[in-house]
């Protein structure tokens, strides 16, 4: 199985996303627990490897960090050009 990359990297929203829970002063574990409200279970360790570049993101599992976080969704599409 191949391994889908973009300009290699597994997702484009890592540093997005960290940057997002550090501004609010969120662990990952708050963050994993915040997620799970809206049927999301994402274990810390996996919100790492996300932040971290190493695993995919779904497009359900970045629409609620995007709520959890209050991400503008429209700043992933300036992503693309990076």
């Amino acid at each position: 199985m191949k391994i889908k990359r973009f300009n290699d990297k597994r997702n484009i929203v890592a540093e997005l996303i960290t940057d997002a829970r550090e501004k609010k002063n969120m662990s990952r574990v708050e963050l994993s627990q915040k997620l799970e409200l809206y049927g999301i279970y994402l274990h810390r360790n996996e919100i790492y490897r996300i932040e971290n570049n190493l695993a995919l993101v779904k497009d359900f599992e970045l629409a609620a960090l995007a709520k959890v976080l209050d991400l503008d969704l429209n700043k992933i599409k300036d992503l693309i050009d990076s």
